[in-house]
């Protein structure tokens, strides 16, 4: 994984990363977040992987249903932020759309994925703090305003 420092303007900071080939870019990801100490970011990638799993949230058993992308895919789109999780450190949630080579596509929540050949990141951090905090109720960390 490379980084770079693109901007930083009143306390807001503009990353770009770029992940290698065989990264795990959720694992690769949450290291670059702790390591800068992000607190609260947005994020939006495009690239491929070499195999991933995407995850349906099943409101009926509070919990992902996984969605195995055993092949070559395109990231279409990635979308998603980072706040402060319930343990203290950042916590990602990416939601991603994959491109198969027959045009079909797989999404929802992005669990894993093997970077194959790059993935590029873009990182925009706010300036402030966002926690995310579990609720029982839900069976999901959703962002708490509150916190």
């Amino acid at each position: 994984m490379k980084s770079k420092l693109l901007s930083e303007t009143s306390g807001q900071r503009t990353f770009v990363v770029v992940l290698d080939p065989g990264e795990e870019a959720i694992t690769a990801l949450s290291d670059f977040a702790s390591e800068k100490g992000i607190t609260a970011a947005s994020v939006t990638a495009i690239g491929a992987f070499e195999k991933a799993v995407v995850g349906w949230f099943d409101f009926g058993s509070k919990s992902y249903r996984r969605i195995a992308v055993a092949e070559q895919s395109e990231v279409l789109s990635a979308i998603g932020d980072i706040a402060v999780a319930d343990g203290g450190k950042p916590g990602l949630h990416i939601h991603a759309v994959l491109g198969l080579s027959d045009g079909q596509t797989r999404g929802g929540h992005l669990m894993e994925g093997t970077v194959r050949p790059t993935l590029e990141v873009m990182v925009v951090e706010s300036p402030g703090y966002m926690r995310r905090t579990k609720r029982e109720d839900l069976g999901i960390a959703l962002i708490d305003l509150e916190a």
